[in-house]
């Protein structure tokens, strides 16, 4: 650590700058593009803009506040900042639980983005036509056919009949780019049920993956901080390439006007499942309740302005232009309406983009700043995912444990590999979008209800406060009256309505259908992460001994009891006074 640090027994950000890039690294994440662009679309264009500005206003940052303030406070990870909540010490292991099944998929994605980067460097690209892989149905475009009298008939044209507009029946066929994806890339198999072998050349890019992490984090937040200089800005630079480029293609203003324009559909505010759609990609977009905010925060130094830390956002709808731009490029060459290239989940980065960018003039080089980009934003979220459970272990152990941060550090990132082998099996794209729906999304709004629950009811709004104050200074009451009333009452009231529109299916990918095992392992998932939070309060009730457990009359506390019921008075009135920093007094 640097003699120059605050805390030099855990050191701090070397620049307010590295902390700001690492924060922007982690928040930014695959999700916003190909998940915020697809329900854009889907909830009415531009009209979803409105809801997902103001879930962003009214939900995202009073949490992301609450947790800066708490991890900078207590200079603590994401499970000893529950020492404030005893009774919630649970809640920081589920969040350990959750960081790592979330990083075990998203490497896999990491591993997917390298893979079509590097496939990327070949002119054409190698999924631009179909070459010796596709099977007989693949095609470059749809099948063509006009009906006639209720027969559909293929060479209208070599018969010399004229077939109205209305008449012609498109049937869409997989394209290049869709069986490059699963034949060439997964090389997946027809089900769960099938996990076949292991595909090397994306279990190279995992090992590539976990290699560049484990060398950005050898140091911690040291070397992390200098990284994201690059990883966090390039993006940016590529992706405004991409939009300038896409909006140069005829037809992109079909695409933007689909996206965010014209074409908006504002009738859809009126659906509930549009602002439950908001909510949750701000939560998903944003990484709250991952214990990530939490762990970049309790390097800064104590009296860090917080509040400006707070508002950051906007490359969501920042990427959606670049998607939907080429989307409607592709949508003019094929003569098909917009709706019939757009895509949900995973398609959208790697089978609609990849073949709207077969289209471009040096479309290999596109796309490899395409993809390079994808790989650098998904390492950026991954280097947070892996320093929440690096910190959480030295919290833990730090006598053992701070000496050995690197080994720390390797010893997770192998872990992470070897746990992540199945994600690129044959059956891998299984796994990973299984663990996406059941692990990447409303577990996290438990998440992020139980802190709200903790600190705000619990440990209560007026101990946090001063808890704040104690950093930042003094501020009015009308002031603090508005995060009151965001901490209280609008975040969590609408997390449980949010909650009350979440409805679970059964795991579909594609067309397959998942097998009953495979849905219980979903939900298997699902108790691993929540079971610490009940199980945490009974173990401690169960075995720790009441503090009303001493002689009844006080004549006959003596020894240790006497000394117990002194220090018990004194540190239950600190507590009142000063929040948490009883716990930084009782600690020393």
């Amino acid at each position: 650590m640097s003699h120059s640090d605050e805390n030099a027994e855990r050191g701090n950000w070397t620049s307010k700058y590295d902390y700001l890039l690492s924060l922007v690294g982690y928040a930014v994440g695959l999700g916003n593009i190909w998940r915020f662009p697809y329900l854009s679309y889907k909830n009415g264009g531009g009209a979803f803009i409105i809801p997902y500005l103001l879930s962003l206003i009214l939900c995202a940052i009073p949490v992301i506040f609450l947790e800066t303030a708490m991890g900078q406070f207590c200079s603590q990870g994401p499970v000893n900042m529950w020492r404030a909540v005893p009774l919630l010490q649970g809640v920081g292991l589920a969040i350990v639980v959750l960081n790592t099944v979330v990083a075990l998929y998203y490497n896999a994605l990491v591993a997917y983005a390298l893979y079509y980067m590097f496939a990327s460097m070949q002119s054409p690209l190698p999924w631009s036509s179909c070459l010796s892989w596709a099977d007989s149905n693949c095609r470059n475009s749809p099948l063509v056919f006009c009906n006639i009298s209720g027969n559909l008939v293929a060479n209208w044209t070599h018969d010399n009949i004229t077939c109205p507009s209305s008449n012609v029946i498109k049937v869409p066929m997989p394209s290049p780019s869709e069986q490059y994806w699963n034949r060439v890339v997964l090389q997946r198999s027809s089900s769960l049920d099938e996990t076949g072998h292991v595909v090397w050349h994306l279990a190279l890019c995992l090992l590539l993956s976990c290699m560049i992490i484990a060398a950005v984090l050898i140091k911690g937040i040291k070397s992390s901080g200098k990284a994201v200089y690059f990883t966090s800005t390039f993006p940016y630079v590529l992706l405004l390439i991409l939009i300038i480029r896409s909006a140069m293609l005829e037809g992109s203003g079909d695409g933007i006007a689909y996206y965010i324009g014209a074409k908006s559909n504002l009738t859809k505010l009126t659906e509930a499942q549009v602002w439950g759609d908001a909510v949750t990609q701000t939560f998903f977009s944003l990484s709250i309740g991952c214990g990530g905010i939490v762990t970049l925060a309790s390097y800064n130094n104590f009296h860090n302005n917080i509040i400006k830390d707070s508002c950051f956002c906007g490359t969501s709808i920042f990427a959606g232009f670049a998607i939907f731009g080429l989307l409607g490029h592709m949508a003019h060459l094929y003569g098909q309406p917009i709706e019939a290239v757009v895509e949900e989940g995973f398609a959208m980065a790697f089978i609609v983009y990849p073949a709207g960018l077969t289209k471009l003039p040096g479309s290999s080089f596109f796309s490899f700043l395409f993809f390079l980009m994808l790989s650098l934003i998904g390492l950026d979220t991954q280097f947070i995912n892996i320093e929440v459970l690096v910190t959480i272990l030295c919290d833990s152990y730090p006598n053992v444990l701070k000496s050995r941060r690197g080994f720390v550090t390797f010893g997770i990132c192998s872990l992470l590999f070897l746990l992540g082998l199945p994600c690129v099996t044959q059956a891998g794209i299984y796994w990973v979008h299984l663990l996406d729906k059941f692990a990447g999304s409303w577990l996290i709004l438990i998440m992020v209800l139980s802190e709200l629950i903790g600190f705000c009811y619990i440990y209560g709004v007026k101990n946090l406060i001063a808890d704040i104050e104690m950093m930042i200074g003094k501020k009015s009451s009308t002031y603090w009256l508005i995060w009151k009333c965001s901490w209280l009452i609008i975040t969590p009231v609408i997390a449980v309505l949010l909650w009350s529109l979440i409805s679970v299916t059964r795991p579909v990918y594609g067309e397959v259908l998942y097998p009953d095992w495979g849905t219980a392992m979903g939900w298997c998932v699902v108790a691993f992460v929540l079971i610490p939070i009940p199980g945490a309060i009974q173990v401690k009730a169960l075995t720790s001994p009441s503090e009303d457990w001493h002689p009844y009359l006080d004549i006959h506390c003596v020894d240790r009891y006497s000394k117990e019921i002194g220090t018990k008075q004194t540190c239950h009135h600190l507590s009142i006074c000063s929040g948490l920093t009883s716990l930084c007094w009782s600690k020393h």
